[in-house]
């Protein structure tokens, strides 16, 4: 079926100033994932994402986490007491080396994903990646060749494009319900200070790699990419500019890496995105919007929702939804799957998604690799996102107006 054809049972439109919600029944969504056929994997890097990587395998029948590594000592230990029976290495070498994982999750610090991934895949093993890819242009571009070259299943972990919320409501974005796209914006507030807490001063160099500038690409590549991704995805265009500022707002405790960024980034069809990080607040969280002549579009990793303009055709979709209020607007949560939830009394169960955008990636991964299911996310939009955070950091790290080479995106 044409992905761009809109479903009609899962849609709602509205008159003015109402809003349709994008969410997915809890049935088909909330069981745990089956596997065809069992697989060993490997899961290198045991710190915060690697922890969470665990713990989402440890989830999925059929997968067994045959063995970790890491080379920081104390999260060895700590990955190695979330899996019964793995074996652990103190070096990416030394697992590839012992073939016990047909395919490997690679959660190290972002500037370290190029000797890996490079040597998984030249050790015959199938490779999910962490994005971003690298901390370096040069770095994204070689992982994406390696990929490219090495005949193995490669994703690239950018979630949205996993995300089942996030795959419906672009279906709803490619249709006419948005129409003509005037505008996008995004936003990632976290009050965390990315410092890590160590006994020495040697450990707290290798734990505290995102506040190093010649290490890291800062917000724009470690937050950034991951919502650059999604626009990337949802209009097939990338931008072609990006103008930057940041600054140290809280954390003022010796760093260089500004703790909070503004962004404008232009696309060729004269579209702008506006975007800000921050790691000194938590309020509105994470979330991107695509405002169009018909309705805007606002996506929020486990809801999403729709915002019809007041001139919007009526489509004559399906009612079956709940109420809610965004300040002075009440909305509609619209639900797959709705006329048979409301018949069970469960509508409101299906607002939202049962498990997080990482099991969703995880799991999309695991289908490729043991199933042939097309790759979600393939090294070379893993690249292209991987650039545009780069490039964005470039443009907060001078205060200049960054031009985004096209031909450099391509040739990802």
């Amino acid at each position: 079926m044409n992905e761009d054809r809109v479903d009609r049972r899962r849609f709602i439109a509205q008159g003015a100033g109402t809003l349709a919600a994008v969410a997915i029944a809890p049935e088909a969504l909330a069981s745990v994932t089956r596997l065809k056929r069992e697989i060993s994997v490997g899961v290198i890097g045991c710190g915060t994402q690697g922890r969470a990587i665990i713990d989402e395998l440890n989830s999925i029948d059929g997968v067994r986490i045959s063995c970790v590594a890491d080379v920081d000592g104390p999260r060895l230990r700590s990955g190695l007491r979330r899996v019964r029976g793995a074996e652990g290495f103190d070096s990416h070498q030394a697992l590839l080396e012992s073939a016990k994982a047909q395919a490997v999750f690679v959660a190290t610090g972002t500037p370290d994903h190029r000797p890996v991934v490079v040597d998984a895949l030249a050790a015959g093993v199938d490779v999910y990646c962490e994005a971003p890819l690298a901390h370096t242009v040069d770095d994204a571009l070689a992982i994406a060749e390696a990929a490219r070259n090495s005949g193995r299943i490669f994703q690239a972990g950018l979630q949205g494009r996993a995300n089942p919320v996030y795959q419906l409501a672009r279906t709803f974005f490619r249709s006419d319900s948005v129409r003509d796209l005037i505008s996008l914006r995004a936003q990632h507030h976290k009050k965390t200070s990315w410092r890590a807490s160590a006994a020495s001063e040697q450990r707290r160099r290798l734990l505290d790699w995102r506040l190093d500038p010649e290490r890291s690409a800062g917000l724009c590549g470690e937050w950034g990419s991951h919502q650059f991704d999604v626009f990337h995805w949802y209009t097939s265009r990338y931008p072609v500019r990006v103008r930057g500022l940041g600054s140290v707002r809280f954390w003022d405790d010796g760093r260089t890496m500004p703790d909070t960024v503004s962004l404008q980034m232009e696309f060729d069809d004269g579209a702008v995105l506006s975007y800000q990080a921050t790691l000194c607040n938590s309020y509105g969280g994470r979330y991107e919007v695509l405002h169009g002549s018909n309705a805007a579009i606002k996506l929020a990793w486990s809801h999403g929702w729709m915002f019809k303009e007041a001139d919007a055709p009526t489509q004559g979709w399906e009612v079956y939804a709940n109420r809610q209020q965004f300040h002075n607007d009440e909305g509609i949560t619209l639900i797959a799957g709705a006329t048979q939830l409301a018949e069970q009394g469960r509508l409101k169960e299906g607002v939202g998604l049962p498990h997080s955008s990482l099991y969703y990636a995880i799991e999309a991964f695991l289908k490729s690799v043991t199933e042939g299911v097309e790759v979600v996310c393939d090294a070379s939009e893993g690249a292209r996102a991987t650039i545009v955070g780069i490039r964005a950091n470039d443009a907060v790290r001078t205060g200049r107006l960054i031009e985004i080479s096209p031909s450099v995106l391509r040739d990802a």
